[in-house]
């Protein structure tokens, strides 16, 4: 089963998606992880490709294995950093609600990303729209090349996180 290749308009449903599949994580976490809603599913209002993002954080680099083997034992399976450096990717072998798992370091450059730039954009909806706009225009590259999708959208990406860190 292949995921979802569009980008659609956003659902109300997203924040319940990611609670519904949050609540059979929480379990194995460590007390004092947490597991965040990160990506475009995460900004209200936001087109996406119909993905829950999620980051379960942890407080140093040596609580990644133990996190990722705790995640392991619901049967997902360790991706690796799948070329981030910082960021264990998990995949789970029924992937139904979609979603992709993640593994940070709090404060840690990935975690930094995927916060930084959905705090901004639930902020800045005239950035989200700009972006929503750019995600559609580069949809029709998820048909035949989902890392082209995700190279052309990194300069814009880009922009918004120095937009996001540049203070007021």
């Amino acid at each position: 089963m292949q995921a979802p290749v569009v980008v659609v308009d956003y659902d109300p449903a997203w924040p319940g998606t990611f609670e519904e599949i949050a609540a059979g994580v929480r379990p194995v976490l460590a007390a004092h992880w947490r597991i965040e809603h990160v990506g475009s599913t995460a900004v209200v209002g936001l087109a996406a490709k119909p993905i829950i993002d999620m980051d379960v954080v942890v407080a140093s680099a040596d609580e990644v294995s133990a996190a990722v083997a705790s995640l392991v034992e619901l049967g997902y399976v360790h991706q690796g950093d799948q070329g981030i450096p910082g960021r264990e990717a998990m995949r789970h072998p029924n992937p139904t609600p979609w979603h992709h798992l993640y593994v940070v370091v709090d404060g840690s450059p990935p975690y930094r990303d995927h916060a930084d730039l959905r705090d901004y954009l639930r902020q800045n909806p005239s950035a989200a729209a700009a972006y929503a706009a750019e995600k559609r225009r580069r949809a029709p590259l998820l048909v035949s090349d989902r890392q082209a999708y995700q190279d052309a959208k990194a300069g814009v990406v880009e922009a918004l996180l120095r937009e996001a860190r540049s203070g007021p």
